[in-house]
């Protein structure tokens, strides 16, 4: 059958182009990775489309204010995609990268990533980050979650806790919050400016709430994601995240994603105050 054909000929192109980014991703070893082995390491792994995704959090900042973004006017779509553009993104975590991510954890993550586990994990979570819509997201995720068998929310759990192993998700946000705001302020944005001891101050009595909200949160995210793929699957992906050598992959990511978007949150704030005229926290 002609689709029959046509499917299995995108499937070979497909292992083609994976083969070839292997053979980019395994030569000639060096103490810091460089770019054009980097630029495959976002393919394989699924990472550059982690990071274009931080587009989608650009709709966060005015709420962070106080307000939505009809306040700041027409022009609120254009400063944002222009702040917030993905191949800029993508440079700045490939500079990271760079500097960081050497040879052992750049060979381990895609050598998992590039196996067939590796790729099905890649494929949905891909579909999940461009899926724009968070809360439809979450409230599938959640409906998932109360028809879920335990033992499945327990892998979800603890594929979560991998993930986030050095626990830096709480902290990682406030401080997102943070330079987002004394950005915000310093700029004009807000009539007055803000305190910066005192939004610490604000951040930390709210810290132990913010930390079930993301763990919830993650976890319906997680429910979603997966939910095509078996708990065998699933338990797999959980021992390989465990493993000492990805979880300092993993600790790398997570700290690129959280500078890449505070940076463009800062830049953000800097530039909103153009758009409307200066509001009250």
């Amino acid at each position: 059958m002609g689709g029959v054909r046509l499917r299995s000929q995108s499937r070979g192109i497909a292992l083609a182009v994976l083969a070839l980014l292997m053979v980019v991703l395994v030569a000639a070893p060096l103490r810091a990775a460089d770019r054009a082995r980097l630029e495959a390491f976002l393919e394989v792994t699924g990472f550059g489309v982690a990071l274009d995704s931080i587009a989608l959090s650009a709709s966060g900042a005015p709420e962070m204010l106080g307000l939505s973004a009809s306040d700041f006017g027409q022009g609120w779509t254009t400063l944002a995609e222009e702040v917030f553009d993905t191949d800029r993104m993508r440079d700045m975590g490939l500079s990271i990268l760079e500097q960081a991510l050497d040879d052992e954890m750049l060979g381990h993550a895609a050598e998992f990533y590039a196996s067939d586990l590796g790729q099905r994990l890649v494929a949905v979570e891909n579909a999940a980050h461009l899926h724009e819509d968070d809360d439809a997201k979450r409230v599938e995720g959640e409906t998932l979650l109360a028809q879920m068998p335990q033992d499945r929310v327990e892998v979800l759990r603890a594929m979560n806790a991998a993930v986030d192993s050095a626990g830096t998700g709480v902290q990682a946000v406030q401080e997102i919050q943070v330079r987002f705001l004394l950005a915000a302020s310093y700029a004009g944005v807000l009539e007055s400016e803000i305190d910066e001891g005192m939004l610490r101050a604000l951040l930390a009595e709210g810290e132990d709430e913010l930390r079930e909200s993301l763990r919830a949160s993650a976890l319906a995210s997680a429910a979603y994601t997966y939910q095509s793929l078996p708990i065998e699957d699933l338990r797999a992906y959980v021992v390989a995240l465990e493993h000492p050598t990805m979880a300092r992959v993993y600790e790398l990511m997570n700290a690129v994603q959280y500078e890449i978007m505070a940076n463009r949150f800062e830049v953000l704030a800097a530039r909103m105050r153009g758009l409307t005229p200066a509001q009250e926290l």
